[in-house]
């Protein structure tokens, strides 16, 4: 017999999920609030839960004062371009440490989770010079560049947990039934991790719309300029244009929602299959 839970403790469970939503969705909600404010309800007191003026001020002046289209237009192309360049090369990486036994291949797995704890101050130096030495300062492909450098070796490591999921029976079949071993990876392996690759795509994609650092460092011109650095735009030493970044900030999130909206699915299968030995 299946044991169910006390009235009082799904009661208690059903009030503790809300107040968490609650402080949650909150801060999104006072974001969205704040863009359709005007400039004299915005630090206006007694704060105002609900404005008593709608308008669209903040997003016009938007567009109308700044490359806001460029930024947008410029951290779609670089962080779709690096997620799936990344996710490419990931992909390939972690079938080799999941298929092959080789020396030095746990080095190469911790060399992986270490690069993820080193943090990226640390390297802008050498990193720059680099870049400099290079001429890819200031350059949009530059930026692609480190973005997939720096997304490889995490992106591996989850792929390497997919791959272990799948039955080396599957691409051995299909090698008995002539197929090289390339293409039992692509016509039957790769249908098969079609949820954890577009999993680790958004997780790439994310990470490069959501960076900053890099970004703020590598890129000067403003037409070169990604989202994040245009947030970073509206802070000044003695004001902070509240209404223009708050309405910049809700159609930077606006594009990660949709993505994740209509690519649900994919994303818990793809965790799901990579959470399972099977």
């Amino acid at each position: 017999m299946i044991s169910k839970d006390p009235r009082w403790l799904s009661a208690i469970r059903i009030v503790g999920l809300g107040f968490w939503l609650i402080i949650t969705i909150f801060p999104l909600y006072w974001i969205l609030l704040t863009s359709f404010k005007p400039a004299n309800q915005i630090a206006e007191y007694p704060v105002r839960y609900w404005p008593r003026q709608f308008t669209l001020d903040n997003y016009t002046s938007l567009f109308q004062k700044s490359e806001f289209g460029s930024y947008l237009l410029n951290s779609i192309v670089v962080s779709a371009a690096a997620g799936l360049v990344a996710t490419a090369i990931a992909l390939l990486s972690a079938y080799i440490l999941s298929r092959y036994q080789f020396r030095g291949k746990g080095a190469v797995m911790m060399a992986f989770l270490v690069t993820q704890m080193i943090p990226a101050f640390i390297a802008l130096g050498p990193l720059y010079q680099m870049f400099t030495n290079l001429g890819l300062v200031d350059k949009r492909f530059g930026l692609v560049l480190i973005y997939i450098a720096m997304t490889i070796p995490f992106s591996a490591i989850m792929l390497r947990g997919f791959f272990d999921n799948v039955p080396d029976s599957l691409e051995e079949a299909a090698m008995v039934d002539g197929a090289t071993r390339f293409g039992a990876l692509w016509r039957v392996i790769v249908p098969v991790m079609t949820p954890g690759i577009i999993a680790t795509f958004i997780f790439n994609f994310v990470n490069c719309w959501n960076e900053l650092f890099l970004a703020v460092t590598l890129i000067n011109t403003d037409d070169r300029k990604t989202i994040p650095t245009a947030l970073n735009g509206f802070i000044s030493s003695f004001n902070i244009e509240w209404g223009p970044m708050s309405a910049a900030a809700v159609l930077t999130i606006l594009p990660t929602m949709l993505l994740f909206a209509f690519a649900s699915r994919w994303i818990v299968a793809g965790l799901t299959q990579g959470a399972t030995k099977g």
